[in-house]
């Protein structure tokens, strides 16, 4: 019998469970990692094209370019054509390239997934001498996660229950994109069959376990990348009832952003840096991690030495340049999240990083943070009645709300479950594993 796998590929974190039909099995999948079971979603891509995923990738990453040398030549990049009222002409196009980058790390890798519709939607990224497709970058990284999974059971596996957020857009189109790009990636992985399901109902089919009686049951599922929501009658498999489901691609990393556009970004130069606009270009690429190291340019050097040698704002750009040339982008975001997830259980929280160069401290309370996601609050508790509505039930007439995913402990998105449906009927489960462990569950019933 082919061995099938329930994969959670998320966001932020991944996962990987199997199930017999009676109990299930949460895979170690990263050693290396604080939870084993859970194994981040990042991938390091080397120059020779080796490929690294979770703890380990970051840990590569580290290690190859802290401190590293660096030099830039100029290549061509392709050609402008231009055509102008009464002129014509052609232009060659080049770039800096560092030619002793070691590697590429990427994260958000699903998030490529949400951006791929239209004319203007995201193909994929040049690394190295190879061009990478959304579905390569995938592909790569759950060919890696396969083959640990494979390591661990000590067989191979022939099937995959995936899951997928309920909207990758709101559009139909891209939506099934996304899903034919995910379904393209994993059988290049290796998986010779390929199943989805809703991420939320996987949820819920873990929480149906623990049910004795049926019941109307709300999956609030609230990771780094969307908000999933189901609307189900659990409690009776033969009876088992999808009401409604809704979504919304607001999540974890878009707090993330938020945080460092409207409090950070003056601790770079924001407010004290004017008519620059080469310098303001670089700030206001802050929020946008994964674009920094493309920064790190000798004409950005430059301009930065420039000005910091002229007296503007000195020690802001200090800190941007630190950020930029020091490699800390990384280093930076994980400050920046570890304050929000401390502010789900205090009232407010530093966020610093004081490491080669750099030294920030910004002392942030839980009422600045909620104002500056107070936009993302509205949107999502529409979202929220929205597919209530669609379910046909009224508040009253839902038993539990069952919250997962990192960002489902944010108070403020609990307390607004509690005031709409009543604290009393808000139960968490399981932050990063119930979908993985639903996914199994429902890859053993078929």
């Amino acid at each position: 019998m082919t061995l099938t796998v329930g994969i959670d590929f998320g966001t932020s974190n991944s996962g990987v469970a199997v199930s017999d039909g009676h109990t299930v099995r949460l895979l170690p999948i990263d050693a290396k990692n604080n939870i084993p079971e859970v194994v981040k979603s990042i991938l390091y891509i080397t120059r020779d094209g080796q490929q690294y995923i979770g703890q380990e990738a970051v840990e590569l990453y580290y290690r190859h370019n802290v401190n590293r040398l660096r030099r830039y030549v100029q290549k061509w990049a392709g050609e402008i054509d231009y055509h102008g009222a009464d002129m014509s002409y052609v232009r060659d196009v080049y770039v800096l390239v560092d030619e002793l980058q070691p590697g590429r790390l990427l994260q958000y890798i699903k998030t490529a997934l949400r951006k791929v519709g239209g004319e203007s939607g995201y193909r994929g990224t040049q690394i190295f001498d190879r061009y990478y497709s959304v579905a390569d970058l995938v592909q790569a990284y759950l060919q890696a996660l396969k083959a640990r999974a494979e390591a661990l059971l000590g067989e191979p596996i022939g099937g995959v229950r995936l899951g997928r957020p309920v909207k990758f857009s709101e559009s139909p189109e891209h939506d099934r994109q996304a899903e034919d790009i995910l379904r393209q990636a994993a059988l290049a992985a290796g998986f010779a069959q390929v199943d989805f399901e809703f991420e939320p109902v996987a949820a819920a089919l873990f929480y149906e376990q623990t049910l004795t009686k049926p019941q109307n049951a709300l999956i609030f599922d609230f990771g780094g990348g969307t908000l999933d929501i189901a609307i189900l009658r659990l409690g009776d498999p033969h009876q088992r009832t999808v009401y409604a489901n809704g979504g919304i691609g607001i999540a974890g990393s878009d707090f993330d952003r938020a945080i460092i556009q409207k409090r950070l970004l003056p601790h770079f130069g924001l407010g004290q840096v004017h008519h620059e606009p080469a310098l303001l270009e670089l700030i206001h690429a802050v929020p946008d991690w994964m674009a920094l190291p493309d920064l790190s340019t000798p004409p950005n050097r430059a301009n930065l030495e420039q000005a910091i040698a002229r007296g503007l704002a000195p020690a802001r750009l200090r800190t941007l340049q630190a950020l930029i040339f020091n490699d800390l982008a990384f280093s930076f975001y994980n400050q920046v999240e570890a304050g929000k997830i401390a502010l789900s259980s205090q009232p407010a929280a530093v966020i610093a990083l004081q490491e080669q160069g750099m030294d920030l401290w910004e002392l942030y309370t839980r009422a600045q943070f909620e104002k500056d996601i107070y936009e993302y609050q509205q949107q999502v508790e529409q979202v929220l009645l929205d597919t209530l509505a669609a379910s046909g039930l009224e508040a009253g007439q839902i038993d539990a709300v069952v919250t997962t995913g990192g960002s489902s402990s944010i108070p403020a998105f609990t307390e607004m479950l509690g005031r709409t449906f009543g604290p009393q009927r808000v139960i968490a489960s399981n932050a990063f594993s119930s979908v993985t462990a639903g996914l199994a569950i429902r890859a053993a019933n078929g």
